[in-house]
This record gives structure tokens, C-alpha cells and sequence, in this order.
């Protein structure tokens, strides 16, 4: 009985205590921002955004990391269904962790489920205001659920933190979300 027990607990994944409150990155991340408002060129701009991405994918504890890691890779590999259940889980286990919702809203996104994907968004930028790919994945639901006004509002927020994101070429003359042209 005990051999089943434990066996089953195994086979459930980690046992979580509680997840402690994640760190608070603002000065890291308010020097990643004006490291990329002052890059010179695409290449200078990207090496600072991975640098970012390096940040959000910062859990707060190994028991977290492991399942954000797991449904990174199961994402990677087009499980969508599978990286759903790890990002629910971590979802679950820690609520303060933008990053959960974030990656969870891509996967609703990917799924073309935007207004799921609208509601984990919300949650991420409540939790994390400056977390810039809940930003601009926000403009580009906002976009592909029609709400053209809302799209460019938000994606000229993310612009305004990181302007090397490849979402600016939406804002680009004749993009999806290029401001509207003067009547002559």
C-alpha cells in the first residue's frame, strides 16, 4: 500500500509547498529599457531583449522553474495541450507570477483563443506592469479580436519599453496597425 501511495505521488509531478512571492526585477528591467531605447542597430536592440526574456523566465522558486521549463519545451515541440496543463499548474501554484499567465495566454493565442488569452494577459500586467511580451502579445489579441484603437495603443506602450520588438513592423505605413492616415 505505502509502494502505491508513493508511486502515485511520484508520478504526479513535484509536490509544492507554498510558492513564494516572485522578485521584483523593476530596476533590472528599467535598465534593460533604456539599454534599448539607446541600442544602436536590430542586433545591439535583440541581444538586449533576450536579456529581458532572461528575466520574465526568472521563477521564483526550482519547484516553479521546472514547470514553466516543462511547458516551455512541450510549447517548443506544438503540445499545445500539454503545455496548457503546465502552464494551469503553474498558474495555480503561483499566482504572482506574471510569467505563468503570460505563457499561458500564448498558448490560448496560439489555439486562437483570443479572449482567454485577453483575460491571462490582464492577470500578467496587473501582476507585472512592465512585462513588455504580455504587452505586446495584448496588442496583437487586441488586433486579431478587431479592437484596432485598443491594438495600437497597447503596442505603442510595448514600443515604449523595448522599440526593437518585431511588433513594430505592425506600425509600419500600410501594417495592420499603423496609424491612421490625414484626409487631404
Amino acid at each position: 500500500m505505502k509502494r502505491t501511495l508513493l508511486a502515485a505521488i511520484l508520478s504526479a509531478g513535484p509536490v509544492f509547498a507554498e510558492c513564494p512571492a516572485p522578485g521584483d526585477f523593476t530596476a533590472e528591467l528599467e535598465g534593460l529599457f533604456e539599454e534599448a531605447r539607446a541600442a544602436a542597430n536590430d542586433q545591439a536592440g535583440r541581444a538586449v531583449s533576450d536579456r529581458m526574456w532572461q528575466v520574465w523566465l526568472r521563477a521564483p522558486n526550482e519547484a516553479a522553474q521546472e514547470v514553466l521549463n516543462n511547458g516551455l519545451r512541450r510549447r517548443d515541440s506544438y503540445d499545445f495541450a500539454g503545455a496548457l496543463r503546465e502552464f494551469d499548474r503553474l498558474a495555480e501554484y503561483c499566482p504572482l507570477y506574471a510569467e505563468g499567465f503570460n505563457q499561458r495566454a500564448y498558448i490560448h493565442f496560439l489555439r486562437e483563443d483570443y479572449a482567454e488569452a485577453l483575460l491571462d494577459l490582464d492577470k500578467a500586467l496587473m501582476l507585472s506592469p512592465l512585462h513588455v511580451p504580455a504587452q505586446s502579445g495584448r496588442a496583437l489579441t487586441l488586433m486579431n479580436l478587431g479592437r484596432i484603437d485598443e491594438a495600437r495603443a497597447q503596442l505603442l506602450v510595448a514600443l515604449e519599453n523595448n522599440p526593437w520588438l518585431s511588433e513594430r513592423f505592425l506600425m509600419a505605413e500600410g501594417g495592420p496597425l499603423a496609424p491612421a492616415g490625414k484626409d487631404i
